[in-house]
């Protein structure tokens, strides 16, 4: 019914993922190629064609689109004043960061994991403690040993979670988080939960919501969700802390106000609402078409490619990809693709030392450009293989 398969054209159009030379193909940010949800661009057309484009509101439908999507979808009932707007994810982060801690203390993190986090951490003179991920060649899991010691320690105040994982793919199963929100209470940490991948499983596999899990998880925690990357509109700016804790929501409310990220605009809350009550048949459409990407880049990794390994996942579009078999520094394997075949990737070690020898790819396009960016793959690290 919806076209994935269409060729579309992002050059010249301000895309920070386009901002490439002539003749490259990007396959790095995590933004996808494809044209949004017709409901969404319905909903910006209406919006547009009001003419009107003064200061804004969060109205009453916003509440009930995002309460009901996470019922249906998540089996989590959302209470209205649990919601927070904000314009986007890491600016609920960066302001709960200022909030909630002090300079000098430590921010724990399970690297490899979405650079931002780490962004945020240092720009307000906190400290980035890692408890890595255990990869085992197959797959990853948490050293929950390492874990307590470092939430044990009196500097450590408050851990950033990525569920589902980025860039991992991992999608944390519920006796996982209640025992990671069993520890936090224990030691008096402070989660913030970055669900903004929570709606791109694969077919027939599901997230857990951290706050969901348990009284531990709900009353200790601050989740930070969104329609922007699922739907692909990260430009509109528009997202949503879920604070049930009423002493925790205060703090967060004059955290993103102080900060002046709590204000929508004029497409913010009409392109989220359209998203949550008229996207869900795009969506699914959309979940198979990306599983179908992702089998195709194993399918042919695995044929042409022997050194590289995709790591298993069942959650985001993207894959992160072992090549232990080919390089000791994917960094530099990343810059030789790309002066030698035009495809841009990310090298591994912006998510954490560990991701030293692991690419992260980005294969939400359209087909037909996701085979031209495999052929390069292979033809830019085949001299390694």
């Amino acid at each position: 019914m919806y076209d994935f398969d269409k060729m579309t054209d992002r050059r010249n159009t301000g895309s920070l993922k386009w901002d490439v030379a002539e003749g490259e193909l990007p396959m790095w940010v995590a933004d996808m190629d494809f044209e949004t949800a017709p409901g969404i661009l319905e909903a910006i057309r209406e919006r547009t064609d009001h003419g009107i484009f003064g200061y804004h509101v969060v109205t009453e439908d916003w509440y009930q689109a995002y309460r009901g999507w996470w019922s249906r979808r998540h089996h989590f009932e959302l209470e209205k004043e649990w919601l927070l707007f904000s314009t986007g994810v890491i600016p609920i982060i960066s302001s709960t960061v200022r909030k909630l801690t002090t300079p000098g203390e430590n921010v724990l993190i399970q690297t490899p994991v979405y650079n931002m986090f780490s962004n945020s951490i240092l720009n307000n003179g906190r400290n980035i403690l890692e408890s890595p991920l255990v990869y085992d060649g197959e797959g990853y899991s948490i050293d929950f040993e390492d874990l307590e010691k470092k939430l044990a320690e009196p500097q450590t105040t408050l851990m950033i979670l990525c569920n589902p994982h980025n860039p991992i793919g991992k999608i944390w199963d519920r006796d996982t988080l209640a025992r990671i929100g069993e520890l936090c209470v224990r030691h008096h940490v402070t989660v913030i939960s970055d669900e903004i991948h929570c709606d791109l499983t694969d077919p027939g596999y599901e997230y857990v919501p951290f706050a969901s899990v348990s009284e531990n998880c709900r009353d200790n925690s601050v989740t930070c969700i969104a329609p922007t990357k699922t739907f692909g509109i990260p430009g509109i700016q528009t997202a949503a802390a879920v604070v049930p804790n009423p002493v925790l929501r205060h703090k967060v409310n004059r955290a993103i106000n102080t900060d002046e990220v709590a204000e929508p605009n004029s497409f913010a809350v009409c392109a989220a609402v359209a998203a949550f009550e008229k996207g869900e048949a795009w969506l699914e459409e959309l979940r198979q078409y990306l599983a179908d990407n992702k089998q195709l880049v194993r399918a042919f990794i695995s044929e042409h490619l022997p050194g590289i390994r995709v790591v298993p996942s069942h959650a985001t579009y993207l894959l992160w990809l072992d090549c232990s078999g080919v390089t000791e520094d994917a960094a530099e394997l990343v810059s030789r693709i790309r002066r030698q075949s035009g495809l841009y990737l990310t090298e591994g070690e912006e998510y954490g030392a560990s991701g030293k020898k692991f690419i992260r790819m980005n294969p939400a396009c359209p087909r037909a450009r996701l085979q031209e960016g495999l052929e390069r793959l292979a033809a830019g690290i085949k001299e390694e293989c």
